[in-house]
């Protein structure tokens, strides 16, 4: 064989190896492909035409006990991008402004979801809560940009703004840092909003639905092709309250009202801690923290002050109220004897200070006493009764403890005395007796202790847990949740004691300082405080609980109006329109 046909054998048979390795090359890549990776391919093949767009559920219903619903659901649409085959830098550069303009969103930000969609080949989502009004502005978009999709979705929306806002509490976006430790395991995304106070905060796992979601197929343009499928979504359950509508709007704006607009009130059941109404002023707009994305794009809600609770956070001198605990421990021990006078001459001296009345009342006895409020009174009586006896009728009431409301929280009054006062290696003055018996030095209660403890005078000396909730109902009609009474202890006044309370607190209603809550046909034993005030005007309490005649009380109304200047002007006249509101139709 010549050299040249050697050279051309050899290069034949070289390039035949090549070829044999090559197509065994590609037999074992398809082989791979179809046979070993078969599924995972097919996944992806499907992931790279299809997308899921998620449709949030409407949140469970907040009804009050009248059935009047105060948290509902409202309309939205939610702009997604459905990412095509062109990735050019410049095109999503030129798109994300085009987008910007639109929807009033920064160009950075919308570029650089345009660019992780692509990436990822996933659906992004460009706008979230757009109003129902500025769809059809947006609808220009679609027009324009056939891989745009509005999907309709649904809101948190508050039909009363402000009603119950510090009870209800609001919604908002899950901390990045709790999705991946907490919410990601319960079958939350990043972008859901959750309850971050009150109620929507306590009961988040009952009012969240299930999402739904929809399937799309998509064209290598990025354009809708068909809805392979759609999943309905399952709306949260609802939560019915024990609040009355009306109470409560009576409640706020009585509030709203007063001579400061600054205050809290609570009215409770007191034979079973059944909270009617509850409201701390000023409140807040709970609608500004679900507003919609075009009305307020930066998404910032700035409340302040407005979001701390008074009525459990708050913590008052009770002042005067104060007096019924003593008349109670009083009379309990035999000290007092009911017609005995007292001169009050406007002061008390005690040594060489001098301790202040409102006034100069004279001749003063029991009755009158706790009618017009006279402090010379209660300064003689601490006297005789001596300090302990007070500081231990403030722990049959539990003063010192919280109410342990389901509220996010809730402060435990403050009290004091010579034993609590010598535990913390301090002394005890005998000033500090006409201080306490008055309501006043250490002493500091919040709004809703104290309408704890007007209901232990109510109804004998029981000391219910308050509570807000009757139930919770899913939306096939099973009852989920069912808040139970619960009794935390009892003070167990003597009916004695407790008859001539309710007369001398219906004294200082029918003619005392608490005239301005009188009522033809219904019995409303009351009393009024004025705690002092360093820092400016003073602070007004008034506390009630009533009935209709001859039958047990049904009604505590605690009203706490901060410098509301005296408990007679100040808070009176909100607990009376709170009663009118109860009683309408029943006299």
């Amino acid at each position: 064989m010549s050299l040249e046909k050697k050279y051309l054998f050899g290069k034949l048979k070289f390039l035949w190896v090549l070829a044999v390795i090559f197509s065994f090359v590609v037999f074992v890549r398809l082989f791979h492909i179809q046979i070993i990776n078969h599924k995972h391919y097919l996944e992806e093949a499907e992931s790279n035409r299809t997308h899921v767009i998620y449709k949030v559920a409407p949140r469970g219903r907040i009804f009050t006990e009248d059935n009047v619903i105060i948290a509902s659901n409202g309309p939205t649409f939610s702009l997604y991008y459905l990412p095509n085959a062109r990735k050019n830098i410049k095109y999503l550069n030129e798109l994300a402004e085009d987008i910007s303009k639109k929807i009033n969103k920064n160009k950075d930000e919308i570029f650089a979801s345009l660019k992780k969609a692509n990436d990822t080949k996933r659906a992004v989502l460009l706008g979230d809560n757009l109003s129902p009004k500025s769809i059809y502005t947006y609808a220009e978009l679609k027009d324009a940009i056939p891989n745009i999709e509005f999907i309709e979705n649904t809101k948190r929306f508050y039909p009363f703004d402000n009603m119950a806002s510090h009870l209800i509490g609001f919604i908002g976006v899950i901390d990045k840092k709790d999705w991946q430790d907490q919410y990601i395991k319960s079958n939350y995304r990043y972008d859901n909003k959750i309850g971050q106070s009150g109620i929507e905060k306590r009961f988040e796992k009952y009012l969240k639905g299930r999402d739904g979601g929809v399937f799309l197929e998509i064209d290598s343009k990025g354009r809708v092709k068909n809805i392979m499928q759609s999943r309905s979504w399952r709306p949260g359950a609802d939560v019915h309250l024990t609040l009355n509508h009306k109470l409560q709007q009576v409640a706020e704006e009585g509030l709203k009202k007063s001579i400061s607009g600054l205050g809290a009130v609570v009215v409770m059941n007191p034979q079973n801690g059944k909270i009617l109404a509850i409201a701390s002023a000023p409140s807040y707009d709970l609608n500004k923290f679900v507003s919609y994305y075009d009305e307020n794009p930066s998404g910032y809600v700035n409340t302040g002050i407005m979001e701390y609770n008074l009525a459990v956070k708050g913590l008052y001198p009770p002042a005067s109220v104060f007096k019924i605990l003593v008349s109670i421990a009083a009379l309990e021990n035999n000290i007092i004897n009911k017609e005995d006078e007292v001169l009050c001459k406007g002061s008390l001296w005690l040594g060489n200070r001098e301790f202040g009345c409102w006034k100069t009342h004279g001749k003063t006895n029991f009755w009158d006493a706790l009618k017009h409020s006279c402090d010379v009174y209660f300064y003689t009586l601490a006297q005789k009764m001596g300090a302990f006896l007070i500081e231990k009728y403030q722990n049959k009431f539990h003063l010192s403890e919280p109410t342990y409301i389901d509220m996010e929280g809730e402060k435990a009054s403050y009290t004091f005395g010579p034993k609590e006062r010598f535990d913390r290696k301090g002394y005890w003055y005998a000033g500090d007796n006409l201080n306490m018996c008055i309501g006043q030095g250490e002493l500091l209660i919040t709004p809703i202790k104290m309408a704890q403890f007007i209901s232990a005078v109510a109804n004998g000396g029981k000391l219910w847990k308050p509570y807000y909730v009757d139930k919770i109902v899913s939306q096939n009609g099973k009852t989920l949740f069912a808040e139970k009474e619960k009794l935390l202890g009892d003070a167990k006044i003597k009916l004695e004691t407790k008859q001539i309370m309710d007369k001398a607190l219906k004294n200082v209603v029918d003619a005392g300082t608490g005239w301005a809550v009188n009522m033809r046909g219904v019995d409303v034993m009351g009393k009024t405080g004025t705690a002092q005030n360093p820092h400016g005007e003073d602070h007004g309490w008034f506390v009630a609980y009533a009935n209709l005649p001859d039958e047990e009380p049904e009604i505590v109304v605690v009203v706490f109006v901060q410098h509301g200047k005296s408990g007679s002007s100040g808070a009176g006249p909100v607990a009376r329109k709170i009663l009118n509101e109860y009683f309408k139709d029943r006299v």
